[in-house]
C-alpha cells in the first residue's frame, strides 16, 4: 500500500491540489499503547482556500462564503487522530477536507417554485373538513338529553 491513495476528488474533475496541502503532525492524545506517546500520529491538514488556484473561481467564492466561520486567514484546517497509524489519519484528514470542500462548493439548491393547487382538490379538502367537523360535533352527545 502506498502512502497516499491517489488524488482526492472533490467533485467532477476537480481534486485536492496535493502541492497546496500543508501537513502538520503532532502527538496524538487518542488510543494506543506506549508507542503512541512517541509517534506523531495526529494529523492536521491545512489548505489555503483564499490563495488557491485549483478551484474554479465560482466554487472558491462559494466556499469562502460558506466556510467563513471555520477559516483562519483564508486557511481551512481539518484534524484527524482516531487511528494509531499516521498515514491512516492522513487519509482521514484528506478525505474530510475533500468532503468539506465538496459540500462548500456545491451549487445552491434551486429555489422552490410555488405551484397552484387545482380548485377541485381544494374544494374537496374543504368539503371533507366540514364533514369531519360535523361527525365530531355529533359525538359530543349534546342535545341527547
Amino acid at each position: 500500500m502506498g502512502l497516499m491513495s491517489g488524488p482526492y476528488v472533490i467533485r467532477g474533475s476537480v481534486c485536492l491540489p496535493e502541492a497546496e496541502l500543508m501537513w502538520r503532525f503532532s502527538r496524538s492524545s487518542g488510543p494506543g499503547g506506549q508507542h503512541v506517546n512517541t509517534s506523531d500520529s495526529q494529523v492536521e491538514l491545512r489548505f489555503d482556500l483564499a490563495g488557491t488556484e485549483a478551484l474554479p473561481p465560482v466554487w472558491k467564492e462559494r466556499a469562502l462564503e460558506r466556510l467563513a466561520s471555520r477559516l483562519v486567514g483564508g486557511v481551512v484546517s481539518v484534524r484527524a487522530s482516531e487511528h494509531r497509524s499516521q498515514w491512516r489519519n492522513r487519509e482521514m484528514a484528506a478525505t474530510r477536507l475533500a468532503a468539506l470542500l465538496a459540500e462548500a462548493t456545491a451549487p445552491p439548491p434551486r429555489p422552490r417554485r410555488a405551484t397552484k393547487i387545482p380548485r377541485g382538490i381544494n374544494e374537496r379538502r374543504l368539503r371533507e373538513k366540514k364533514q369531519r367537523s360535523q361527525t365530531k360535533r355529533g359525538r359530543s352527545g349534546e342535545g341527547w338529553g
